[in-house]
């Protein structure tokens, strides 16, 4: 049982497991808000674009 413990206390595969899921929280939200403002970037090139070739 105490070398159990002692095994326990030496693992850090749960920290890098945390550290990975915040990594990728982080990415995630990073990727959420960039494409919450695409869209009206896109609206106004796409709106350039019909008026140049309308003319």
């Amino acid at each position: 049982m105490k070398r159990l413990i002692q095994t326990f206390k030496k693992s850090d595969d749960g920290a890098t497991a945390i550290e990975y899921a915040l990594i990728a929280s982080i990415v995630g939200l990073g990727i959420v808000s960039g494409l919450q403002l695409l869209p009206p970037a896109l609206n106004a090139l796409f709106a350039s674009i019909v008026t140049v070739l309308s003319n």
